[in-house]
């Protein structure tokens, strides 16, 4: 446990759609923990093979559930979808009945507070330009409740801009960053620390998910599992030629995506006009779940390039250094600063 003089205090937890990611110090080192944002609820009956299998589960009155990765095997298993307690970046209005199983998580992953009433941010997406149904102050205060009633300190901060402060030092904190998550993206332009634009697309990895498995005839979760074991963006062709379809079909979406992203970004530069001047060229920086991807960082340059003129001046495209630790760490970085 820290010394009551140092500065290890505080902690960062990143709340997507895929995966939760907490960041906690541990003197000079910063440590993250990450647990698959998913859980599949079984019959009672399913316990002697959960048992058999060493699969862990939670026990509940009419229902067993298994949470995190293996979730997602088992519903392979039995040719099912997880469920998700978020939905497109939000709190699930049709998974109410999940707050008792993502609150289990957080607590799995924050632990009990180091001091009382720690500090911990928690990412928020910004507000969906693309979808005004989307209810982003219902989503802030349910995860705030969620983590005070842990014993914390919950600040949300934005996801996006929270990858600055993780990644963007080098750069004096000045940098396009986009966190491509499984529900949204989100986009934050920052210069020297102050973030100067926030929004977000209501598409991410779970979009491509879906329209690749209509278009294949498949499930989302076999989608999701050969994306993370054989795709490759830039040569669809290499792999199991019994997969060759989804891999195709995970391309075509993918480009999609980033044309969707880059689209966007334009408008709405040209929407605010002159109220956003940036007087250098600053990086763009590329994170989250679904930019792990094999080669997505040089496709998604690919089709940079494509563009003749960008809103800004960008001196290079590159990905964070933890892709899909980036926020946690920026949100850490916030939560450090106040002791």
């Amino acid at each position: 446990m820290a010394n009551e003089n140092s500065k290890d205090y505080g902690c960062g937890i990143d709340i997507g759609t895929m995966n939760l990611i907490s960041a906690r110090k541990r003197g000079d080192e910063v440590v993250t923990k990450t647990m698959r944002d998913a859980f599949l609820d079984l019959e009672p009956s399913s316990k002697q093979f959960l048992k058999l299998s060493g699969v862990n589960y939670i026990e509940k009155e009419d229902s067993i559930v298994i949470v995190g990765d293996e979730a997602l095997h088992v519903a392979n298993m039995f040719n099912r979808e997880v469920r998700r307690p978020l939905s497109a970046g939000l709190i699930s209005n049709t998974e109410l009945d999940s707050y008792e199983v993502i609150s289990l998580m957080i607590d799995q992953l924050l632990g009990k507070p180091r001091v009382k009433e720690e500090i911990c941010y928690f990412s928020v997406p910004a507000a969906p330009i693309d979808r005004t149904d989307r209810d982003v102050i219902f989503h802030e205060g349910v995860f705030r409740r969620l983590i005070e009633d842990l014993g914390y300190d919950a600040r949300p901060f934005n996801e996006a801009t929270a990858i600055c402060f993780s990644e963007a030092a080098k750069d004096g904190f000045s940098a396009l960053t986009l966190s491509f998550g499984a529900g949204m993206i989100n986009c934050s332009v920052s210069y020297k620390a102050m973030s100067t634009m926030q929004f977000s697309l209501a598409r991410g990895g779970d979009w491509i998910d879906s329209c690749t498995a209509k278009a294949a005839n498949t499930t989302a979760s076999r989608v999701v599992s050969i994306k993370e074991k054989e795709a490759d963006l830039m040569d669809f062709k290499s792999g199991d030629p019994k997969n060759i379809r989804i891999r195709e079909a995970l391309q075509v979406y993918y480009r999609a995506l980033i044309d969707y992203a880059l689209d966007n970004i334009e408008k709405e530069f040209k929407r605010l006009g002159d109220t956003i001047t940036i007087p250098e060229p600053i990086p763009l920086i590329i994170a989250g779940g679904t930019s792990l991807a094999k080669n997505f960082v040089p496709f998604f340059q690919k089709e940079f390039s494509r563009r003749k003129k960008f809103p800004i001046d960008i001196k290079e495209v590159r990905h964070a250094e933890d892709p899909l630790g980036a926020v946690a760490k920026g949100l850490l970085v916030n939560a450090s600063i106040n002791y």
